[in-house]
């Protein structure tokens, strides 16, 4: 749901229509990813119009154009999966250049995705954003859209990312929303440190959960099963835990070490809250400096948590957000990011 588009003065504009990406787009995308952000953009897919038509040839990305009568690409979105569901799709890399701002682009591009393109595609059963928070722009869509927000990633982004537009002093949080297209009920395990906080957030969900306390031990023979993926230009590493075991600790250990060679700074791990001994893998995370981030709906197919941990300034003060829940959530998870750090600083000290 990440998107650029910021108000600017009014004037006059060419017509324009938004529909599914054509083969011809693809120079025109790539044209619109140099005049908003250079040469700067960390997905360099967006850079190769051959390889934009391949991915949505093959399913890896869905795009969504607003172009003018002459063919010129004004504005785009996206949808691809980034999860380890195969339903969940993630909404975002969305840009608009910067004369057409004013011009409803973003909300047309987005409507024609959300009302008309998802319904088309039945293999599409959840949708989430990650709306960025160095404006509040993006933001006042979730409601809009029928969005639920569950979870911030604090320092995602780096100011790189916004070198050409300019908007953003330090790295950039993101505020994610779910959408449901095709409810799944099913049960999760909730952690002692954060049940209040999620039975908060999951009070919010239109899709029903059978929520139990976390209570049981990690059982012995079993192995953790857990997946790196490291995003070198923003420095941040995410591991997906999809099993627990009785290694998780060692397991964490090795996957940070790796991490740390590749220069991460921003760690995040989610776990599956299908697992009932998910609260001792949140305790082994809490003791390694990690805070609370917040739900994350279908990301394993069950629901993820996802925990965070910080090797850089967070600057909450550079978070802009428009809901009052969300204010409330950043208060939750900066309580939590407190309590982390002044427990690094007792084990270093």
């Amino acid at each position: 749901m990440t998107s650029n588009d910021q108000r600017t003065t009014p004037r006059e504009q060419e017509p324009f229509t938004v529909d599914s990406f054509r083969p011809e787009d693809a120079e025109g995308i790539v044209r619109l990813f140099r005049a908003v952000y250079g040469e700067h953009y960390p997905i360099r897919l967006f850079y190769d119009p051959a390889a934009i038509t391949a991915a949505n040839r093959e399913g890896r990305y869905y795009s969504i154009v607003a172009r003018t009568d002459a063919g010129k690409v004004i504005g785009a979105t996206h949808l691809f999966r980034s999860a380890p569901c195969k339903s969940l799709y993630e909404s975002g890399v969305g840009l608009v250049l910067k004369e057409f701002r004013n011009s409803g682009a973003t909300i047309r591009l987005m409507d024609f995705l959300f009302s008309e393109f998802v319904p088309r595609n039945p293999h599409i059963e959840e949708i989430f954003g990650e709306a960025v928070c160095n404006h509040p722009y993006m933001q006042k869509t979730v409601t809009r859209f029928h969005f639920v927000e569950t979870a911030i990633e604090v320092a995602l982004m780096p100011a790189e990312a916004y070198t050409q537009e300019k908007s953003a002093q330090g790295r950039v949080a993101t505020l994610n929303g779910f959408r449901c297209y095709k409810p799944k009920p099913h049960r999760i395990f909730l952690p002692a440190p954060y049940e209040q906080e999620l039975r908060w957030i999951y009070a919010r969900l239109d899709d029903a959960r059978d929520i139990v306390p976390s209570g049981a031990q990690i059982p012995g023979g079993g192995l953790s099963r857990a997946e790196l993926e490291v995003f070198d230009f923003a420095r941040v590493a995410r591991i997906a835990v999809h099993d627990i075991g009785m290694d998780f600790r060692d397991c964490i250990s090795d996957l940070e070490r790796q991490a740390g060679i590749r220069k991460a700074v921003v760690f995040q791990a989610l776990l599956s809250l299908a697992s009932p001994w998910v609260g001792e893998a949140v305790a082994i995370l809490r003791e390694r400096g990690y805070f609370f981030g917040g739900a994350m709906p279908r990301w394993f197919d069950s629901d993820g948590l996802l925990m965070q941990k910080l090797l850089c300034p967070p600057a909450f003060e550079g978070i802009v957000l428009a809901s009052d829940f969300a204010k409330e959530l950043l208060n939750v998870i900066k309580v939590d990011w407190q309590r982390a750090e002044m427990g690094y600083r007792r084990v270093s000290g």
